[in-house]
């Protein structure tokens, strides 16, 4: 069996956020172990991935999606340094705007 060090959910708090490769993994990884801060960081990392893919619906609008998308990729990218700046930190705190709806929606991961 594993041994469980607290540097365990550091560490896949921080592989959450790189790539969604790297969010599957780390929700592999955290899928027997249930770590308070690698599941935290998970959601978020999830809810960031997803307002991506739905901002990348809202490009197909001609040049009002355009500036959204341009707009809302800029938050998205502060949102992504700012939760992996969190989990290189150990902190669970929500990154800016959606956070907090991330952590709600997403609390059964």
């Amino acid at each position: 069996m594993e041994k469980i060090t607290p540097d365990n959910g550091k560490t896949i708090a921080i592989i959450s956020y790189i790539t969604l490769i790297g969010l599957i993994l780390a929700f592999v990884m955290n899928h027997d172990k249930k770590l308070p801060l690698a599941s935290y960081h998970i959601r978020q990392s999830l809810g960031i991935v997803l307002s991506y893919l739905v901002l990348g619906f809202v490009n197909v609008i001609p040049l009002l999606g355009q500036m959204v998308f341009v707009v809302g990729a800029i938050l998205l990218l502060i949102m992504w340094i700012k939760g992996l700046i969190n989990a290189v930190n150990e902190k669970m705190e929500p990154v800016p705007l959606l956070g907090n709806y991330f952590a709600n929606w997403f609390s059964t991961i």
